[in-house]
């Protein structure tokens, strides 16, 4: 019975030409080699199975190669080739770091740096995880790898780059190996399959590649796992089945459950998927993704991070089409919730149900859009603004005084989102009809409980009592109010905006305390304890002055906040200076002391 290899060592690359995924940085050492520019040292970094070490080894063998040929790979015909092949080739050294991690270790690695090659031009030193060396192994190493022997040619390979010595990286030069794509890694599986004569599947070989995360090392020897539990016959459902993968398809019938909103079809999918053994978390991250693959498929530009094999990617494309882009966004936050909050929760069933109902709960609520709209179904979106559109207009039937309502019927019957455009300040024969009136409401956003006094349109003064800048623009609007008024006025009107905000119990105690104090005939002065409660005032120092001119008939009202000055330091009086302010205001005090022989201490 012939001997069984494993794909990962039977399929090894042995040629710059075979390894799969590292085009870019294969041609740049093949380069290198043409050209004769080789480095005393070289490191390889990147994630494990990407094929570090046998770039090191190809390389290693191609630069020793008596007979390279014209695409720059060794002829694997020469003394050197041969013997690299055969595995007894002197000129390649290589050192496990991970169990050679010691001085001693690297200090032997040093004297066999000083033997010449027997064959070829160099020898090479490959170095696997580097990192493991301790501090002081990488302290003695550092000076043979700056100034190494002429023959003497070093390659470092990790996968932890930032755990070596930032003296040791500008030694090197560094080339960091890619991750392996998906695509790639299915077409390798294919070349395999088709050499070892088995049946594979394009869907089972993907769901492999996306099992592996990248790794080579790792895709040949899950594929070996699969192709001896299917006998052969490596197809979908014994690929999921042996590697414990969920099936693509619960999360596009989840999808279709999410669409129609159909809680129960969501829920019973997520039992029978606990059912089949997947923790719950693993579930919710595989949500998460299929979500993010559908947004990403839903935009042509975006095809490009799709991960996945052609196959799968058309059906996620085709799919992709029945939803608002704004559904990805809301699922995959609240995916994303679901996941951080999984591990505190003290029911985590019950989390992911929860997940699952808000899911299947987004496409019956109009999506929160600054216009309202956003839902996927017409009819629904129809069905949810009809009611608010409803409410307004019984609000503002309610809310509306009786003479604004006849001033202007058709603002008031309209809801929000259908009021017309602010009129120009070009007058019109409409314009003329209605009563001008000589200011506007202080603020847009008072309570509803406000007195009508505050918010009823003044008419404006006669024509007699006008300012003559106003008269001659002859607009209404325009002219200034100039009523005389008493300190007396100004604080009846100070005392009326404070029982207007009964339930602002920092602004009226504020104001209760702080009266104004006439200046001039427009100024008055507020007088505060300390600077917080100026510049509490100060934010509503618009408001007040607004309600001061329309309550005194005067635009010209204005208030100055200050802090009061305080008076002088009292003062701390010593034991002897409190007896003698005694003696000095009664002298018996003295002869008291004195009789009863009393002093200070």
């Amino acid at each position: 019975m012939e001997q069984y290899i494993v794909s990962a060592r039977k399929y090894r690359p042995t040629t710059f030409k075979s390894v799969v995924g590292q085009q870019s940085l294969t041609h740049t050492l093949k380069s290198a080699i043409d050209s004769g520019h080789l480095a005393h040292a070289y490191l390889f970094c990147g994630p494990r199975g990407v094929g570090k070490t046998s770039c090191a080894r190809i390389f290693a063998k191609t630069i020793n190669c008596l007979h390279p040929t014209d695409n720059g790979e060794a002829c694997n015909e020469c003394e050197s080739c041969v013997a690299f092949n055969e595995q007894r080739s002197l000129n390649i050294v290589e050192l496990d770091a991970a169990s050679n991690n010691s001085v001693d270790d690297i200090r032997n690695l040093i004297e066999q740096v000083r033997i010449p090659p027997q064959i070829g031009r160099y020898r090479v030193f490959i170095i696997d995880e580097v990192h493991m060396l301790s501090t002081a192994a990488f302290n003695a190493f550092l000076k043979t790898l700056e100034e190494p022997p002429a023959h003497a040619i070093f390659i470092l390979a990790t996968t932890e780059k930032h755990k070596i010595l930032p003296t040791i990286l500008s030694r090197c030069q560094i080339y960091d190996f890619s991750r392996i794509t998906i695509p790639d890694i299915v077409d390798q599986l294919k070349y395999i399959a088709h050499n070892e004569g088995l049946n594979a599947e394009a869907a089972a070989l993907n769901v492999i590649a996306q099992k592996a995360d990248g790794a080579m090392r790792d895709a040949l020897s899950i594929f070996d796992q699969v192709a001896a539990s299917s006998g052969g016959n490596i197809t979908y459902a014994s690929t999921i089945e042996n590697l414990n993968v969920l099936d693509h398809d619960y999360y596009f019938k989840l999808m279709e459950a999410f669409r129609t909103c159909n809680v129960t079809e969501a829920l019973l999918i997520y039992k029978e998927i606990r059912d089949k053994g997947f923790d719950s978390l693993f579930f919710i991250n595989g949500l998460a993704k299929h979500i993010r693959d559908m947004m990403v498929a839903a935009t042509p530009q975006t095809h490009k991070l799709l991960d996945m094999g052609e196959d799968v990617a058309a059906r996620f494309i085709s799919e992709s089409v029945k939803f608002h882009p704004k559904f990805y966004y809301m699922a995959m936050d609240l995916c994303n919730t679901c996941d951080l909050n999984y591990r505190t929760a003290s029911n985590k069933q019950f989390l992911v149900e929860l997940t699952l109902i808000k899911l299947c709960r987004l496409l019956e609520q109009p999506a929160p859009t600054p216009g309202g709209s956003g839902n996927n179904s017409p009819q629904q979106h129809k069905g949810a603004s009809a009611q608010p559109q409803q409410s307004m207009q019984r609000q503002s039937n309610v809310a509306t005084p009786t003479s604004a309502t006849t001033a202007r019927p058709a603002a008031a019957s309209k809801p929000a989102e259908t009021m017309p455009a602010r009129p120009s300040a070009t007058p019109s024969s409409s314009s003329t009809a209605e009563p001008k009136v000589a200011y506007t409401p202080i603020a847009t956003a008072k309570p509803a409980n406000m007195p009508p006094r505050i918010m009823i349109n003044k008419p404006q003064q006669p024509a007699g009592t006008q300012n003559a800048t106003a008269a001659a623009t002859g607009s209404a609007a325009s002219q200034r109010r100039l009523s005389a008024f008493t300190p007396d006025q100004m604080l009846a009107a100070w005392n009326d905006y404070i029982e207007q905000h009964p339930t602002e119990k920092v602004i009226v105690n504020t104001m209760r305390t702080a009266l104004p104090a006439r200046i001039n005939d427009t100024l008055y002065e507020i007088q505060v304890e300390n600077v917080g409660q100026v510049e509490f005032i100060k934010t509503r120092q618009t408001e007040i002055v607004e309600f001061l001119r329309q309550r005194l008939d005067n635009d010209m009202v204005a208030i100055d906040i200050k802090v009061k000055e305080s008076g002088p330091a009292p003062k701390f009086w010593s034991p002897r200076e409190i007896v003698e302010d005694m003696v000095q205001r009664n002298p018996q005090v003295r002869n008291f002391i004195q009789e009863l022989g009393l002093g200070l201490a």
